[in-house]
């Protein structure tokens, strides 16, 4: 069975898309820990992050590294946290979280919740920045 980011890449579920590429793609976590939160997901599901093939290890930190810069310019904090969990989505994936403080990365606890036009202006503005350079 596809995971919900396999789902989530051919369309079947919608999501809060930043950036796409034919490898990887970016979209705001809908659990967020942060304003901001994104998750980049290659598109082909691979379960374990460094299952991953050498060329597309390196690839999708130099893409989620282009999300987190306009990420930070969008998100105003002190830096962009950066973190594989792989244990809540059988699909490999970097979270890209705003931080202020350390505790701001605290995946055991609560998550934030924004209405879907909050969302779609977060996505809108992390994309600004990106064609922005």
């Amino acid at each position: 069975m596809a995971s919900i980011f396999t789902r989530i890449v051919h369309g079947d579920i919608p999501c809060y898309r930043i950036a796409e590429n034919e490898r990887f793609l970016a979209f705001l976590d809908v659990r967020p820990l942060a304003r901001g939160h994104t998750l980049v997901i290659p598109k082909e599901e691979v379960d374990y992050f460094f299952d991953l093939p050498d060329a597309d290890l390196s690839a999708i930190m130099v893409f989620s590294r282009q999300i987190a810069k306009a990420l930070g310019r969008a998100v105003p904090c002190v830096r962009i946290g950066v973190s594989v969990v792989g244990l809540e989505v059988p699909h490999a994936h970097v979270h890209l979280i705003p931080l202020n403080r350390i505790e701001d990365m605290h995946f055991g606890g609560r998550t934030l919740s924004f209405s879907p036009e909050e969302m779609e202006a977060i996505a809108a503005a992390i994309r600004a920045q990106l064609q922005q350079g």
